[in-house]
C-alpha cells in the first residue's frame, strides 16, 4: 500500500521538526551550563536561564520545530509522526558529541541506524488520516469513556509525581521530571492533532474557531505545553543531554501511540500484518535508544583511567556539567 499525499506532507513536516528539535535540546544545554555558572541552575529552581542568549536561541529552535511537528498532526496518524521523534534523538547525540564532548562512539552510531531503519518501517506501513469534517468529531472522540479514563489516570499520576516526588526525588531519579513531561506530552499531542485538525479545515474555509471545543483544545495545548518545557528545563539542567533525549523519547513515543490507539482507534483500518511491521519498527526504534542509553560513558572509560591529569582537564569546561555527570553515573 503506498503512502498517501497527506502522509508524505506529514512526513516532510515531521522531519524538519526532528532537526529543529534535535538541535534545541543541545543548544539549550548550552545555555543552561552557561547560566548555572552565573546564578542559581534551573534543576534548583532558578531562572537565569531565562537572561541566556543561548537558552533562548534553543528555544526559538524548539518554537520552529514543534510548530513543524504540530502541522504534522493535522495532516497525518501520531502513530506515523511520533515515532520520527527517533531523528531528533540522532541530530542531538551527533551535536552532543561535537559541541557538548558527550562522545558517541561506535555503538552509538549502531543506535542511530537502528532508529533510522525502525522510523523507515513505521513510515512505509502507517496507517491512513481517517477524514474528519468537523472538530466536534475529533471532541466526540475525546469524551469516549476509553480516553477519559486515560486522562483521568495521566492527571492523578503528574500530579502525585510533582506534588510528591518531584521534591524528593527529582534530582536523583529522571524518570520523574521525564515521566512528567512524557505523561502530560500525550494529552498534548491528542490536543495538538485536535487544534492542528480545527486550522486545516479552517483554512480550507469551513471555520472551526466558531465551536467552543476548539478553545478547550486550545488552552489545554498552552497548558501542558508549559508544564512540560518548566520540567524539561529541569531535567536537561541535571541530567545528562544523552540520556535525556532517548529516554524522554521512548516514555513519550510509548504514551502517545497509546493515546491515540485509544482516543483516535489509529489501528482499526488496519490489518494484523501491518500492525506487526509497525510493533517491530516501533520496537528497533526502542532499541537503538537503549543502545544510545546504555553505552553513552564507554568512550569516557579509558580516558579517565588512562592518566590522572585527565580528571582535571575534563573539568574545566564546567564544574555544572561535571556534576551532571556524576549524579548521572549514580542512577545508572
Amino acid at each position: 500500500m503506498g503512502i498517501s499525499p497527506d502522509n508524505v506532507h506529514g512526513l516532510v513536516l515531521a522531519v524538519s521538526s526532528s532537526v529543529f528539535i534535535g538541535s534545541s535540546f543541545i543548544v539549550k544545554k548550552k545555555g543552561l551550563l552557561k547560566s548555572g555558572n552565573n546564578g542559581t541552575r534551573a534543576g534548583a529552581g532558578g531562572h537565569s536561564y531565562l537572561c541566556e542568549p543561548w537558552w533562548w536561541a534553543g528555544m526559538i529552535a524548539m518554537i520552529v520545530g514543534e510548530i513543524a511537528n504540530f502541522a504534522a498532526y493535522a495532516f497525518a496518524p501520531a502513530i506515523l509522526v511520533t515515532p520520527l521523534g527517533a531523528l531528533s534523538i540522532i541530530f542531538s547525540a551527533v551535536l552532543a558529541h561535537f559541541i557538548l564532548k558527550e562522545k558517541l562512539h561506535i555503538f552509538g552510531v549502531l543506535g542511530c541506524v537502528l532508529c533510522v531503519v525502525g522510523s523507515t518501517s513505521i513510515v512505509l506501513h502507517a496507517p491512513q488520516e481517517r477524514a474528519i469534517e468537523s472538530v466536534k468529531e475529533v471532541w466526540h472522540l475525546a469524551t469516549e469513556p476509553g480516553f477519559l479514563v486515560y486522562s483521568g489516570v495521566v492527571l492523578v499520576v503528574v500530579s502525585v509525581l510533582i506534588f510528591r516526588f518531584a521534591p524528593l526525588y527529582g534530582e536523583k531519579n529522571m524518570i520523574v521530571y521525564v515521566g512528567i513531561c512524557s505523561l502530560m506530552g500525550s494529552i498534548t499531542v491528542m490536543s495538538v492533532k485536535a487544534l492542528g485538525i480545527a486550522l486545516k479545515l479552517t483554512f480550507s474555509g469551513s471555520n472551526q474557531f466558531i465551536y467552543y471545543q476548539t478553545w478547550l483544545f486550545t488552552i489545554v495545548v498552552v497548558f501542558a505545553c508549559l508544564l512540560q518545557i518548566n520540567y524539561l528545563n529541569k531535567a536537561l539542567d541535571t541530567f545528562n543531554t544523552a540520556v535525556i533525549s532517548p529516554v524522554y523519547y521512548v516514555m513519550f513515543t510509548s504514551l502517545t501511540i497509546l493515546a491515540s490507539m485509544i482516543m483516535f482507534k489509529d489501528w482499526d483500518s488496519q490489518n494484523a500484518s501491518q500492525i506487526v511491521t509497525e510493533v517491530c519498527g516501533f520496537i528497533t526504534i526502542l532499541s537503538g535508544t537503549f543502545l544510545l542509553h546504555r553505552t553513552k560513558d564507554m568512550g569516557n572509560a579509558p580516558n579517565s583511567k588512562s592518566s590522572p591529569e585527565t580528571p582535571v582537564s575534563t573539568k574545566e569546561n564546567s564544574t555544572t556539567s561535571a556534576n551532571t555527570e556524576e549524579q548521572q553515573m549514580a542512577i545508572f
